[in-house]
């Protein structure tokens, strides 16, 4: 039975019957579902454990810092710098990249991660998450450059994220379908809930912040304008609104029963692409969508096709159920049609 299968077991399997993994990317996502563990606990504990509240910093976009932001960007860089299986790490928390200390030995990954997605909701209790994406160390050189990581999407060895809600939920892919662990409390253990993970193609959910309507290209404002005609409209169908402002959380909800997450461009910082990160959100966001028969797109290109150029970049994303994006897609390549 699926019940009975441990992340442990799933990653094994995966790398000794199906040669989908190597040893050192099983124990490096290992490592970051343990490293989820332990932020999961942080997270419960809340104003318990004098998490909650600002940090009194601000990280590299200029944002303020929760104090379980810095948390769990600790928690994931001291839970990995010593395995030997990565070269570097990068976060949407730091400046720059974190290269493994030269006390330990170097592997050949490069692991990505926003350590804690959502973390507006912290102090509201909301659910929030940790996303993360592992590309391989292209060169054969012995240092390691932010140059390293500029490496589109389709180039993921992995991706996934970890929901802390109702049940804490590790999400994940090595490009081999998605499967879905909830963490056992008693245990301390993932267990395999869902393999196969199925975005329906068809939806009659969209989430966007609508308040930001005023500021949205004519595209985007085409499509929700549909939507919210409702059956008398052309799309024939009514529609429902979600919004969680936790981008781990609404791509849940598609996972688990489809809808179209879009957080586009618009006009009040119209010299940005968009607001999320394409390294840290974007694409590994794309990548389980798409391994879950969705679509990821920026309204004009694949997302997993774009070519990184900083580190920190943004874009919009437009991801979901298949036909929804294909549609909003369309809008934007042909915006008079």
């Amino acid at each position: 039975m699926a019940s009975s299968i441990s992340l442990t077991r799933y990653l094994v399997e995966k790398q000794r019957q199906h040669g989908h993994i190597p040893a050192q990317l099983r124990l490096l996502i290992e490592v970051v579902a343990r490293a989820c563990k332990r932020i999961s606990i942080s997270v419960n504990k809340g104003a318990l454990g004098d998490v909650l509240g600002t940090a009194g910093s601000e990280n590299v976009q200029g944002e303020v810092q929760k104090k379980l932001d810095v948390i769990s960007n600790e928690v994931l860089i001291e839970a990995n710098e010593w395995g030997g299986h990565l070269a570097a790490m990068a976060s949407e928390e730091m400046d720059s990249i974190h290269v493994v200390p030269h006390r330990y030995p170097q592997g050949e990954y490069l692991l990505l991660f926003d350590p804690l997605d959502g973390s507006s909701n912290i102090d509201v209790n909301v659910s929030i998450g940790t996303i993360f994406s592992v590309l391989r160390k292209v060169g054969h050189s012995r240092g390691v450059s932010e140059e390293d990581f500029l490496q589109p999407g389709k180039q993921q060895a992995a991706a996934g994220y970890c929901i802390y809600g109702p049940q804490t939920t590790l999400v994940l892919t090595v490009g081999d379908g998605v499967a879905m662990f909830t963490l056992d409390r008693e245990q301390g253990s993932w267990t395999l809930i869902q393999e196969d993970v199925q975005i329906p193609h068809d939806t009659k959910e969209f989430a966007i912040n609508m308040s930001n309507v005023r500021h949205w290209a004519p595209p985007v404002k085409r499509y929700i304008d549909e939507c919210l005609a409702g059956k008398e409209g052309p799309r024939g169908k009514d529609f429902n609104m979600r919004w969680v402002a936790s981008m781990v959380a609404d791509v849940h909800r598609i996972l688990t029963r489809g809808g179209i997450f879009m957080y586009p461009w618009d006009k009040r910082e119209p010299d940005k692409a968009g607001k999320l990160r394409l390294m840290y959100e974007a694409n590994p966001m794309a990548f389980i969508v798409e391994q879950a028969g969705g679509m990821a797109t920026n309204g004009q290109q694949r997302i997993m096709d774009i070519q990184p150029e900083k580190l920190h970049q943004r874009v919009s994303v437009m991801l979901g159920s298949k036909n929804e994006v294909e549609r909003v897609t369309g809008y934007h390549q042909s915006p008079t049609a």
